[in-house]
């Protein structure tokens, strides 16, 4: 068995290496750069009107707001990326690695904007009068390309259902390795079964009911886990300056850097920015298109924000935690054994508790959101709803996925979500590249109106779609 994985990892790494070298970071930093000149640098001069309209209600009664479709995206970005995903980064390219991060972020909030934004644009109409939409039907209906749709939805199931959930269960159960009672032959396999059955339970309820438990649990979980992460940073305020000293320091170093760019602080971090706020990787907009709203732009300017509340927030308070704690990151440290022993030094006993109870939400809530986008993607792919005993095989099969992500290695988990979130990326970026003129008139759109005083609603007619829309007309 561990030869057969061990072959499957060198296959998996040698096709990333590929791809990472360098370019889906250079493809990710030019965009966010095109779409942060184009829309005039819309993630500062619109920040504020985005904290405004996350808080409106549906338009219709019955329909899912900007905040249930920002929580289920976030249920997926806000995860153990943010947590382990951080320790990985920092451990194997350096303090660096978290001002990469931030650049991805800051410059991803442009692309998150144009692409949940063209989601809305191209949405279609359930019966019932709910909504759904995503990269596969931007595709098909404004590049004419069904056939690219339908290979980027098989993307994103392998990334989500595959590489991103078995990548969450590996973390999880590795955050109880510092626990006495872990037995590195059998505690994985057992607390894979357990996460295994609760991930069944509850995707067998359906997408109803992942709203609902996202749209609880993220806030919580987001606010408490932040509000520690403060109690540490404070308590560490000397050094603070000195770390923020190293960050930037080591961000660039250059010679560094391109002296050996495979692990280098902006590879590690554009890595594990990518893997923590998925901008520009074509996810969100799958949950972006369910949001009832008066405006494309507004749900963009939402998921502009979730990118932010990923990386700039949650992301930065695991990454000063840690550093803040004295802690020296190591290569052999990488992942959750460093943020335990960071946490066990600035709390004592509670750390690795606290950690342990974080990560179980964090992967939980993981879980369900990403497969919540491979639900929508069998729906394009079958031109209708799957039946229903296809489904129950589906989430079967998701379910043991989930369990065999406990005991497959870290580096295997690591580089299958890395091979997959790449393969969105070189298929999604250049797409909303072409359609970025669209989203740009739609934003153009929505400011006019904002500037008159009203309260913008759209019309494909105001931006030259005329019969090419399905929900605007």
């Amino acid at each position: 068995m561990n030869q057969v994985l061990d072959g499957i990892d060198k296959v998996v790494t040698a096709i990333s290496g590929v791809l990472y070298m360098p370019w889906v970071p250079f493809l990710l930093l030019a965009a966010g750069l095109f779409f942060t000149f184009r829309s005039k640098f819309m993630q500062v001069r619109l920040l504020g009107e985005s904290f405004r309209v996350v808080s409106e209600k549906p338009k219709t009664k019955g329909g899912i707001s900007s905040f249930g479709a920002l929580m289920v995206s976030t249920a997926s970005r806000v995860g153990t990326g943010n947590i382990v995903g951080v320790s990985t980064a920092i451990c194997m390219g350096g303090y660096g690695a978290v001002f990469w991060m931030w650049m991805t972020a800051i410059l991803g909030g442009a692309t998150s904007f144009i692409e949940s934004t063209l989601a809305q644009v191209y949405k279609r109409k359930n019966p019932d009068g709910t909504y759904f939409g995503g990269p596969s039907y931007y595709m098909e209906t404004a590049l004419k390309k069904r056939w690219l749709g339908v290979i980027f939805a098989v993307i994103i199931i392998l990334t989500y259902a595959v590489g991103y959930n078995m990548l969450a269960s590996y973390n999880l159960q590795s955050s109880f390795s510092a626990f006495s009672f872990y037995h590195e032959g059998s505690t994985p396999l057992v607390i894979g079964i357990i996460l295994a059955v609760l991930f069944a339970v509850c995707v067998m309820g359906g997408a109803k009911r992942l709203t609902k438990i996202t749209g609880a649990l993220v806030p919580i979980m987001g606010i408490f886990y932040v509000a520690v992460a403060v109690v540490v940073v404070v308590g560490n305020a000397s050094i603070v300056p000195e770390v923020f000293r190293n960050i930037f320091a080591s961000a660039f170093d250059f010679p560094a850097i391109f002296g050996g760019f495979t692990g280098s602080c902006m590879m590690e971090g554009i890595k594990r920015g990518l893997y923590s706020n998925e901008a520009g990787m074509g996810s969100a907009p799958n949950a972006a298109a369910t949001a009832d709203v008066s405006h494309p732009a507004k749900q963009g300017l939402v998921q502009m924000l979730a990118v932010f509340i990923d990386t700039l927030l949650i992301c930065s308070a695991t990454a000063l935690m840690c550093l803040c704690s004295g802690v020296v990151p190591t290569t052999e440290a990488a992942g959750a054994p460093y943020v335990q022993a960071a946490l066990q030094t600035a709390l004592g006993d509670f750390g690795p508790v606290f950690i342990a109870v974080s990560m179980a939400l964090f992967a939980f809530t993981t879980l369900i959101g990403n497969y919540y986008y491979c639900e929508g993607c069998l729906r394009f792919i079958f031109k209708r709803i799957p039946s229903h005993n296809f489904m129950t095989g589906f989430r079967i099969v998701a379910a043991i996925v989930v369990m065999l992500g406990a005991i497959i290695t870290m580096q295997l988990a690591w580089d299958t979500a890395d091979l997959f979130q790449a393969l969105m990326v070189i298929i999604n970026v250049p797409v909303i590249l072409i359609l970025s003129r669209t989203a740009v008139k739609v934003l153009k759109d929505y400011t006019t109106q904002r500037k008159a005083g009203k309260n913008p609603e759209f019309k494909s007619a105001n931006v030259g779609l005329e019969g090419k829309t399905e929900a605007w007309e």
